[in-house]
């Protein structure tokens, strides 16, 4: 089987650490970086976040030191959300450091992408503060990226402001520079993570998945949000799930920007669907998902990984 090389930036964050489990132990992919980023909480602990859980799963992908605070503004947190360390419900071995790769985190990934044969994927879990700068630094490296996933953006209403949604209005600025970068952009928006909550029978039923499954069910159910469908947001799952299972999903193309002037409005998407917005159109908008083929796919593939990490 040919592996998809992928960078995933990210900032576990619980549900963050839901799509890293999924996607290190998938068959079709070949991640060759995680670049921890500042944004569910501080950088100090999503570097330690995205360790642990690497040392947990007993995995070998290099971790780099990301982003520490946004491009212009001061930094935001959701540690009422996801616990001050960030990913509270378990108990996760000390990080083993040798996981993490000393250097600069935009070099190395420029480094990456010139290093494969093929083009690389990129996934972003949280603030898109490392990639812009990448596309900032080395223009030269987006015809080297196949697409770039992303978990942000909102059709509607925002979840951190009323327009705008948390990974987005973290680093506005970061957003505008990647949605105006030309790189093919496929979007999973906060209302898919609604759509495809896994409701509570299910959840309970990850728990028989062994020690992942005991960990991702402490994790997840130990978020403080409030449910606004019932069931439990992995919202960063479903940018994984587009990349592995897109069928499960139904796509408009779109015209994105995000607003960075409004005294109001400061880090909303504002989203075209409209015909004239497409002729231009940056982005594919994921605007519904299966929630039954959903719900399946996640528990077999957490499944997977527990039999994997065996």
């Amino acid at each position: 089987m040919k592996r998809i090389p992928l960078i995933i930036s990210t900032d576990p964050g619980i549900d963050d650490a839901a799509a890293l489990t999924i996607s290190l132990f998938a068959q079709e992919l070949d991640v060759r970086m995680i670049v921890a980023t500042w944004g569910n909480v501080s950088l100090k602990h999503t570097l330690d976040n995205a360790l642990r859980l690497e040392t947990f799963l007993k995995t070998t992908v290099p971790v780099v030191k990301g982003s520490a605070a946004p491009l212009i503004r001061d930094a935001i947190s959701a540690a009422d959300v996801h616990g001050v360390s960030g990913m509270v419900g378990y108990q996760f071995p000390e990080a083993d450091l040798s996981l993490l790769k000393s250097g600069n985190a935009i070099e190395l990934m420029h480094q990456e992408i010139n290093k494969q044969k093929e083009k690389v994927t990129l996934v972003a879990l949280g603030p898109l503060t490392d990639f812009a700068l990448l596309f900032k630094q080395y223009p030269e490296d987006i015809s080297k990226i196949d697409k770039l996933f992303i978990m942000g953006c909102n059709i509607g209403r925002g979840n951190y402001t009323p327009l705008a949604e948390y990974n987005i209005a973290c680093d506005p600025e970061a957003a505008a520079i990647v949605f105006n970068s030309g790189l093919k952009i496929v979007v999973a928006p906060l209302e898919i993570g609604r759509q495809a909550a896994i409701l509570p029978d299910d959840m309970s039923s990850i728990k028989a998945h062994g020690r992942v499954g005991e960990m991702l069910y402490g994790i997840l159910t130990g978020i403080n949000e409030e449910s606004v469908s019932g069931g439990t947001e992995i919202y960063d799952a479903t940018a994984i799930g587009m990349l592995l299972d897109p069928q499960m999903y139904t796509f408009s193309r779109a015209h994105v920007e995000i607003e960075l002037t409004g005294k109001y409005t400061y880090g909303a998407s504002v989203i075209d669907f409209s015909d004239k917005a497409c002729t231009k159109y940056n982005a594919e908008i994921a605007v519904a998902v299966d929630h039954k083929i959903f719900t399946d796919w996640f528990l077999k593939v957490t499944q997977s990984a527990e039999m994997e990490k065996k």
